[in-house]
């Protein structure tokens, strides 16, 4: 009755869940000739390579290897500093070899950082070579013009001209606390800002970002597994504490500085830089309770600051990718929740409405916006889980993307490359288009899932809460009603409801161990409306009564067994599992939690701050939605359900004693429930064995937990 596809956990995790093999990280040359992305050889392939698909102006393309990792590196193999780990761990990044790369104005060349050394590319002749630079290089980035390779070394940023001469520090720490040229923790894991320096359209100076962790607790991550080695210290912000101290500085190229002066009082995150040749450079500063934000242009010779603009918001202002930017002709750029929707604004001027849901923006032209957005609330139709390409300028909205699917696109000079994934093919297709015709295509190797996810998308409950249904290939009607398994993230900038096939293939697979699989979306998770997103405001556990209510809306639709229901989920996933075991056990019946975060005052700043406040001024809110406080423990009920709790013991994001605090205060209450640590695991699980068995066992747990049998 069942079909047993043991061979998907290990094909899921040496293909790293199906995406290598793809292509990432493109640019389009300003001119049209070459797109530049990055690529493994095959779809277990971990190892990235530079790649450039030369577009003639008669359609003709023809793609070239760049750099091979391997080829350059030799037997050697790769090694990287323990700073590179942490910045790709805040990255996600879990693939090896050329990871990343930036160009100049003109994409001819590349640089990147290969083993901790400082590497360039020429996009045209395809020749590489190192450059003899102190390392480990992090974040190497060209100036416009590609005279020069700025790049951070030890917490120092660097200069040394293209052809390897003149190496010098232009900025150094005064301090073993400071850095130059990085951004801090909750910058990168938060706000989307990974880099701490940007380059002068004209080359001729940078801003560079000066970070100070000295005020920051300092925590201590070890592997028990491995008492010999030292632990690791981490300047962690938790919610309610010092931040890092971050100022920024204008750097000629002499040695020279002036500082950017701002209220960082009132403002002390510095989210977003912009710098183009369309205005001064451009600021987004947060305050700390990220309900107020200033766009500021800056003085390049005194370092002062005007206010462009400044937005305000009872919750908080969400931060947009792309956003803000320039105009060519000095108009402000800039994604705000106006009217009941988040909107596209230009200038004075709101040009979206609450039809779109805008995402990002993708780019800005001479006379037009490409943005990212998804059906607003005031759409005719919600088009569940698809996200669109529109085109936006005076003339109104052209939607560019077509079909079902998740589409997005890069854009350079004449051309545009569309990328595309739908609920009818496997992984994501790239498209070369030049005034709408498609002109070339980009190859993927990625690999073919040996199962085919079948998600019905609908909306369950009261609310209408978007959700993908997965039944097993294998189930027909006259069976009956199967056991549940609800497989959430649920929670902020976590959008799992989505019209492409790949992101639903372990739902699929668990479905196909006889569970009818619900992935719901509920209140908090990216949606139609600003109002939707930030319905949790001091109320994260809003996101459990959505789940909920999604299941009782799907249950007359579905062959749904409601006497026998589970729920799996990681990170703010796995806090909603254990809460749903916890708090709602007349609903759930097991549960797996992996990564949890359980004592909501021990995450970090910028998050948890955002949607709960200060924890000092505010202890209630917290008590009431952690889960291991006395009154999130109170909120518990009878009967005991099982419990699966998974944690790697090296995570420095949710670190290991959530997941400890939770075991503690379970076993004091006589809870009974499982631990399965994780030995040198961080908040991603990339190791193969890892990741296989990790599905292996909650399978396992699940059906011991239900009462079924292998073939139930």
């Amino acid at each position: 009755m069942t079909t047993e596809s043991l061979g998907f956990p290990r094909q899921y995790a040496r293909s790293q869940r199906f995406t290598l093999g793809a292509p990432r990280s493109l640019t389009v040359a300003p001119d049209g000739s070459r797109i530049v992305f990055l690529r493994s050889r095959s779809g277990t392939d971990r190892s990235q390579m530079l790649w450039v698909l030369d577009v003639t102006e008669d359609g003709k393309s023809a793609e070239r290897l760049l750099a091979d990792p391997a080829a350059l590196l030799g037997a050697g193999g790769e090694r990287l500093s323990a700073r590179e780990r942490a910045r790709r761990e805040r990255a996600r990044e879990s693939a090896a070899g050329i990871v990343g790369y930036a160009s100049d104005a003109e994409v001819s060349t590349a640089v990147y950082a290969l083993s901790g050394r400082l590497w360039t590319t020429d996009l045209r002749s395809g020749a590489s070579r190192a450059l003899a630079v102190p390392g480990p290089v992090i974040d190497p980035r060209p100036s416009p013009d590609g005279s020069m390779i700025a790049y951070v070394s030890e917490g120092a940023l660097r200069l040394v001209d293209a052809d390897g001469n003149g190496d010098r520090a232009l900025a150094a720490p005064e301090e073993a606390q400071v850095t130059y040229g990085l951004a801090e923790f909750v910058a990168a894991e938060e706000m989307d800002r990974t880099r701490g320096f940007w380059w002068a359209p004209d080359s001729a100076r940078l801003l560079v970002a000066r970070v100070d962790e000295s005020p920051v607790q300092r925590w201590w991550i070890a592997d028990p597994a491995h008492p010999d080695r030292e632990p690791s210290a981490v300047a962690y912000p938790r919610a309610g504490t010092a931040n890092a101290d971050v100022r920024l500085f204008l750097h000629d190229l002499e040695g020279g500085r002036t500082e950017v002066v701002w209220d960082r009082v009132r403002y002390p995150y510095l989210a977003r830089v912009h710098w183009s040749a369309a205005g001064a450079p451009l600021l987004l500063v947060q305050s700390r309770d990220q309900r107020a934000v200033l766009y500021l242009g800056v003085d390049e010779e005194s370092g002062a600051t005007r206010m462009v603009h400044a937005d305000e918001d009872p919750d908080w202002v969400e931060l947009r990718g792309g956003s803000p930017a320039w105009t060519p002709d000095g108009k402000l750029v800039r994604i705000t929740d106006e009217g009941g929707a988040r909107v596209l604004a230009v200038g004075d001027r709101l040009l979206t409405g609450g039809t779109l849901q805008v995402r990002a923006v993708l780019d800005v032209g001479a006379d037009d916006v490409l943005i990212s957005a998804a059906a607003g609330a005031e759409a005719a139709d919600r088009e569940t889980g698809e996200i669109h390409v529109h085109r936006v300028s005076a003339l109104g909205v052209e939607r560019v993307s077509a079909g079902a699917g998740v589409h997005s696109a890069v854009r350079g000079g004449p051309l545009t490359v569309l990328s595309t994934a739908t609920p009818d093919a496997f992984g994501t297709t790239y498209r070369v288009l030049r005034d709408g015709e498609e002109v070339a295509r980009l190859a993927s190797y990625a690999e073919t899932p040996d199962l085919v996810p079948r998600p019905v998308f609908t909306t369950g409950g009261a609310r209408e809460i978007p959700c993908a249904v997965l039944l097993p290939s294998w189930y027909r009607e006259e069976e009956g009603p199967l056991p549940v398994l609800m497989d959430p993230y649920g929670g902020p900038h976590g959008q799992r409801v989505v019209a492409a096939r790949n992101p639903h293939l372990t739902s699929q697979w668990f479905a196909e161990q006889g569970f009818a699989v619900v992935v719901a979306d509920g209140r908090g998770t990216p949606g139609p409306s600003p109002a939707w997103e930030k319905a949790v405001n001091r109320r994260l556990t809003l996101s459990l009564d959505d789940q909920v209510d999604a299941l009782h809306g799907l249950a007359d639709r579905f062959p749904l067994d409601l006497s026998r229901v589970a729920i799996r989920g990681w990170s703010f996933g796995g806090y909603l599992a254990a809460m749903a075991v916890l708090r709602r056990p007349d609903v759930f019946h097991a549960g797996v939690s992996g990564a949890p975060v359980t004592d909501l005052r021990l995450y970090d700043t910028h998050y948890q701050e955002r949607y709960l406040g200060d924890p000092a001024a505010e202890p209630e809110v917290y008590a009431h939605n952690s889960l291991v406080t006395d009154e999130g423990l109170s909120e518990a009920r009878e009967p005991h359900r099982p419990l699966m709790l998974i944690h790697g013991l090296v995570d420095d994001n949710v670190v290991v004693a959530h997941g400890l605090r939770l075991s503690s205060a379970l076993l004091a209450a006589g809870r009974p429930h499982e631990f399965l640590p994780l030995s040198g695991v961080t908040h991603m699980t990339p190791q193969e064995e890892v990741a296989e068995n990790l599905l292996l066992f909650q399978v396992d747990f699940l059906r011991r937990s239900l009462g079924l049998s292998a073939r139930d």
